[in-house]
C-alpha cells in the first residue's frame, strides 16, 4: 500500500489494525476465545470423525511424524541429560518406594499376575528345559556327589581319618592309573546327563506344586515390605550417570528400529482400525468425552499458555504484523479501492 496518510484505504487499515490489537488482550482476549471454544465444542457434537479424518490420513501422518522423520542426534543426549538430572534429584533421596505405589496397589498388581498362571507355568517349563539352566543342575549334583564322597558323608565325619585316607587312595589311584580322574568325571557326567531329564521333570513337577499362588503371593510382598520402606535413591544404588546413559541409547536405538518393523505398523494400523470402527460414525464430541477434554480442561490450558503467548508475540510486535499481512492486500485491492473511491 501506499504510505499516504490521507488515503482512505490507508486510514481503515489502521483502525482495522488498532481494532483488532485491542481486541487480543485481556478480558477481551479471554472472552473471545472462551466463545470460540464453545462455539467449536458446540460443533463437535454435530461433526464425526470420518467427516475431518480417515483411517488412511492418520496412518499418513503415523509415516511421516513417527516412523520417517529424522531424529537429531541431540535427543537421546538431551534424553540423557535430563534423566540424569532426575535421578539425582534431591526428592530421589526422601521418597520411598511405597510413597509412589502404595501397598494395596502393589497387592493388586500381585493379584492380577496370580490370573496369569498359564503363562507362569509355561515360564517355569521354559526355564527348566534351558541349556544354561541343566547345566547348572548339571553341575550342581556332580560338586555335590563329589563333596559327600570324599568330605560330607557319614563315615568320614563319625570315623577319624577315613577322609584322608580316601583322598590319599585316590591320590595313589591317579599315579597307578593316569587320568582315572576325567574318566571318572566323564562317565559319571553321561550317566548325569542320561538322568537329567527326569531329574529336571521331577523339579519342575516340585515347582509347579511349591508355587502355588498362596506361595507366590506371600514371597512377593514380603519382598514388597523389605523395600516400601527405602528410598528410590537406596533402590537405584549402582546405577551411575555412565550406565543410565547407556540405557537411554539402547532405548532410542531399539525406538528407530522398531518403529520400522512390520510389528510397529500392524500394532498402529490394529489401533487405529478400532478408533475409527468405534468413533468414525459418531460425533467428535464423544471421541473428545472419553479422552476427558471438556470445555473446562481446554479453557484451563487456554489461560495457562494461549493468552501468554498472544501477549509476548502481541508486546514482540509479531501480531501487528501478522495483522497487517493479513489486511493490508484487502485494502488495497481493487475491489476495496473502487468501494472507498
Amino acid at each position: 500500500m501506499t504510505g499516504d496518510k490521507t488515503d482512505p484505504a490507508n486510514k481503515l487499515l489502521e483502525l482495522h489494525v488498532k481494532h483488532e490489537l485491542a481486541a487480543l488482550k485481556g478480558a477481551k482476549l479471554r472472552t473471545f476465545l472462551k466463545q470460540e471454544v464453545g462455539e467449536l465444542l458446540d460443533l463437535a457434537g454435530d461433526v464425526t470423525l470420518n467427516r475431518i479424518a480417515s483411517e488412511q490420513q492418520v496412518m499418513a501422518t503415523i509415516q511421516r511424524v513417527v516412523v520417517n522423520m529424522e531424529l537429531d542426534a541431540g535427543i537421546p543426549e538431551l534424553a540423557g541429560e535430563m534423566a540424569n538430572e532426575v535421578l539425582n534429584a534431591p526428592v530421589q533421596a526422601t521418597t520411598t518406594l511405597g510413597d509412589v505405589i502404595a501397598r494395596d496397589q502393589a497387592a493388586g498388581f500381585v493379584e492380577e499376575l496370580l490370573e496369569l498362571r498359564g503363562q507362569r507355568e509355561q515360564m517355569i517349563s521354559n526355564i527348566m528345559a534351558h541349556p544354561v539352566y541343566q547345566e547348572l543342575i548339571s553341575n550342581v549334583v556332580y560338586q555335590g556327589v563329589i563333596n559327600y564322597l570324599y568330605e560330607d558323608n557319614l563315615i568320614t565325619k563319625s570315623v577319624p581319618g577315613v577322609g584322608s585316607m580316601m583322598k590319599f587312595g585316590k591320590r595313589m589311584a591317579n599315579k597307578a592309573m593316569p587320568g582315572l580322574d576325567e574318566t571318572f568325571e566323564r562317565r559319571f557326567k553321561s550317566w548325569l546327563s542320561d538322568s537329567l531329564p527326569g531329574l529336571i521333570g521331577r523339579s519342575e513337577q516340585f515347582l509347579q506344586r511349591a508355587l502355588c499362588d498362596d506361595e507366590v503371593r506371600d514371597t512377593v510382598m514380603a519382598a514388597w515390605l523389605a523395600t516400601e520402606d527405602r528410598t528410590l535413591a537406596e533402590l537405584r544404588e549402582g546405577l551411575g550417570d555412565a550406565e543410565l546413559q547407556t540405557f537411554v541409547v539402547l532405548g532410542y536405538e531399539f525406538w528407530l528400529r522398531f518403529r520400522k518393523t512390520a510389528c510397529f505398523d500392524g500394532c498402529a494400523q490394529a489401533a487405529v482400525a478400532h478408533l475409527f470402527v468405534k468413533y468414525g460414525d459418531r460425533p467428535l464430541s464423544d471421541l473428545l468425552g472419553d479422552l476427558g477434554v471438556t470445555r473446562e480442561v481446554i479453557m484451563a490450558e487456554v489461560n495457562a499458555w494461549a493468552i501468554p503467548v498472544i501477549d509476548v508475540l502481541r508486546e514482540e510486535g509479531y501480531v501487528e504484523a501478522l495483522l497487517r499481512r493479513r489486511l493490508a492486500a484487502f485494502y488495497n485491492s481493487a475491489p476495496a479501492r473502487k468501494i472507498l473511491a
